[in-house]
């Protein structure tokens, strides 16, 4: 018998091997961005810990108060409220929000003429700016009975609707517009993803004699799976950052029942002009961020198995 040859030693790597082999020219090129990335992403992020520490308004002298800024938020009776629109807002978006691109994108990718034009159209309103996106459904959203929607409401008889003034009614009218305005791009990626998905599948599944509805549960769902649960992810945390809509269509109200927590954070920062509370508003930021990325690694744990079968 003959012995097993003894393992390859890896060869040692020192400073002289690393420079030969294009590490100090890769770092030379490298360094620009990385200078760039982190002092426009890494240093406000350092810069926000340590504000959150500070009672600061970024005019007068900062004092340093340890964790009493997270102390106040959570004992500010608004919190409960602006957590609960939030979910609120959240939950909404996922019910009306989240299947609407989907169908959209089944729904165009069985056409056979005319597809680019739709897709032309479905993505049109991501390309409206937002602020006069949501200035534009502000007017439709008249409550008077000449507004827009209350007028058609009014051809067939009912109306008018206090879109905006009422606590029931408002919180539902910024979803439909949030809803409008981003779906284009989520339409776009599920027909790129669906353009994927093997022909052959379909048609065995309907020599099977399955209808259309058999053929989306089972060929085309479980075929972007991958592409679904990542958008989820990526609808929970920017719902869960909605700002610009309350901001702009009801500041918050009625009786604050439009009041999210990044609305918190700006009234915390500006709401009292240079007098704001710039170290109670990055504790809240801070615990929003915590929040998002404990349910994102919650949720990707939980998924991994399903999305990787």
């Amino acid at each position: 018998m003959t012995s097993a040859a003894p393992p390859r030693r890896r060869p040692r790597r020192s400073p002289s091997t690393w420079v030969r082999g294009g590490g100090l020219s890769t770092l030379v090129l490298l360094l620009p961005m990385l200078l760039v990335f982190g002092l426009f992403s890494w240093w406000p992020i350092v810069r926000s810990f340590v504000m959150s520490l500070q009672v600061t308004n970024l005019v007068g002298p900062a004092e340093w108060v340890g964790l009493d800024n997270f102390q106040a938020v959570l004992a500010d009776p608004m919190l409960g409220t602006a957590l609960w629109n939030t979910v609120y807002f959240a939950l909404l978006a996922l019910i009306f929000g989240y299947p609407v691109p989907l169908v959209l994108a089944v729904l165009m990718s069985d056409l056979r003429r005319g597809k680019g034009v739709y897709s032309t159209l479905a993505y049109l309103p991501v390309v409206v700016p937002p602020a006069v996106a949501v200035l534009l459904w502000k007017f439709f959203y008249d409550a008077s009975p000449s507004g827009v929607f209350n007028t058609i409401l009014g051809w067939v008889g009912l109306g008018p609707v206090p879109w905006l003034e009422d606590t029931s009614w408002a919180m539902p009218s910024l979803v439909v517009e949030a809803t409008w305005a981003a779906a284009g791009g989520t339409v776009i990626i599920y027909l790129a993803a669906l353009v994927s998905v093997p022909p052959e599948l379909y048609d065995a599944a309907e020599i099977d004699g399955s209808g259309i509805w058999r053929k989306i549960w089972h060929v085309t769902l479980p075929q972007m799976r991958t592409i679904l649960l990542i958008t989820l992810v990526l609808q929970i945390i920017g719902t869960a950052q909605v700002f610009l809509e309350p901001y702009l269509f009801t500041d918050g109200g009625p009786d604050n029942s439009t009041t999210t927590l990044l609305l918190l954070v700006y009234d915390y920062a500006f709401g009292n002009s240079l007098g704001g509370d710039y170290g109670k508003a990055t504790a809240l930021s801070l615990m929003l961020a915590g929040g998002l990325a404990i349910l994102s690694a919650v949720y990707f744990r939980l998924t991994r198995r399903w999305s990787d079968s």
